[in-house]
């Protein structure tokens, strides 16, 4: 097993991770029971792999209960945020009881918001099934649901006590949900780790094939680098944390242009957003032509969307940076960028004129 801690001090937690984690989590859900049931929330697609987990919670003497929601990115709203944390109530939730976020990236944001807020801050636990999630949404206690306006508008930080990895648990992930989690990979090595960023151009597509040492690797590297990083700048105040958000600013507005719909998944919505933030990176002069070619073409290679046209956005670069104008970072009416002078090298530029990014996106091919 291999063990990440995440020093927040008093809400220092580990991120354990290991192959059939799952059939094992009794072990370790255990000592957090309290005599009490454990309240499972999944979604229609893993609810199978809720009942796997019920079921060796039982057979340890451990009661639970499970809800489970709709899949998909709409789960995340006022609708289903109400609607859980009345299932949670009339459950008799107690705040030092534990849920258990079992699902991808919107389980874990919804019910880690939802335990934020029921009864002033309850206890939950991370268990993530999707890529995308095991390696960056179930760590750092980022909990949120969209909006009309956006997405993650409505939020808090609530840090998690546990999050349990299993990396089998991707076996029967679609390929397509794979490679929307492994753009969140990709982004580790572009933000601060060229050698990292080697390796995914040496090991990537092995990984999406289900090569379980290039998937075990990936994972427990990604985890180290972003509880590094949520250790030091827990709440992004820093403007350490927020190099975490690289891509995510162009990929927002491309997620809102789709209604925030399976049309776009949100990695698919990052995948294209980094490789816009190196475009446009290099058009200002920033960093190397060659290096955002790079870059765009290990997302191409790896099946991920690296533009606006394989992206599938023909919108214009006013309305896309009119989305923009809803993003959480904006700050004195300034939105601040993930940009990068270098694979390797992303930093907050929060000089960036928003006409000029217009510009920039109407000048790329639809």
């Amino acid at each position: 097993m291999k063990i990440v801690p995440v020093a927040l001090g008093a809400r220092s937690y580990e991120v354990r991770i290991k192959a059939g984690l799952l059939d094992d989590a009794a072990a370790h859900l255990g000592p957090l029971a309290r005599n009490r049931p454990f309240v499972i929330v999944t979604d229609t697609n893993v609810a199978r792999h809720a009942e796997r987990l019920a079921a060796t919670l039982a057979a340890a003497g451990l009661a639970s209960d499970t809800i489970v929601l709709p899949a998909g990115e709409a789960t995340k709203s006022w609708a289903q945020l109400e609607s859980l944390t009345d299932a949670l109530l009339e459950r008799g939730i107690e705040r030092g009881d534990h849920v258990i976020a079992l699902g991808g990236g919107v389980i874990g944001d919804l019910v880690g918001f939802a335990t934020a807020i029921l009864k002033r801050g309850c206890n939950f636990v991370q268990m993530p099934t999707t890529l995308l999630a095991q390696v960056d949404s179930s760590v750092g206690g980022k909990t949120a649901i969209n909006s009309r306006a956006g997405k993650n508008l409505i939020g808090a930080f609530h840090q998690p006590s546990l999050v349990l990895i299993d990396p089998d648990l991707l076996d029967t992930l679609p390929l397509r949900e794979q490679r929307a989690g492994y753009a969140e990979v990709v982004k580790y090595g572009l933000i601060d780790d060229l050698g990292f960023f080697e390796w995914c151009e040496g090991n990537g597509l092995a990984l999406l094939s289900g090569d379980s040492s290039a998937r075990a690797y990936a994972i427990a590297h990604s985890v180290g680098a972003k509880a590094r990083i949520v250790a030091e700048d827990e709440r992004e105040t820093t403007g350490k944390r927020a190099l975490l958000n690289l891509g995510h600013t162009f990929g927002h507005a491309l997620e809102a242009e789709t209604g925030f719909s399976d049309r776009l998944l949100h990695g698919e919505g990052v995948a294209a957003g980094m490789a816009l933030a190196f475009a446009y990176s290099a058009r200002r002069g920033l960093c190397p032509g060659q290096d955002a070619e790079r870059v765009a073409a290990h997302l191409r290679a790896s099946g991920l969307p690296f533009d606006l046209a394989s992206a599938g956005i023909a919108a214009s670069g006013a309305r896309l940076v009119e989305h923009m104008l809803h993003d959480k970072k904006m700050d004195a009416g300034t939105l601040p960028f993930l940009l990068a002078r270098g694979i390797g090298q992303t930093y907050l530029d929060k000089q960036v004129d928003l006409a000029d990014v217009a510009s920039f996106l109407d000048e790329l091919p639809r």
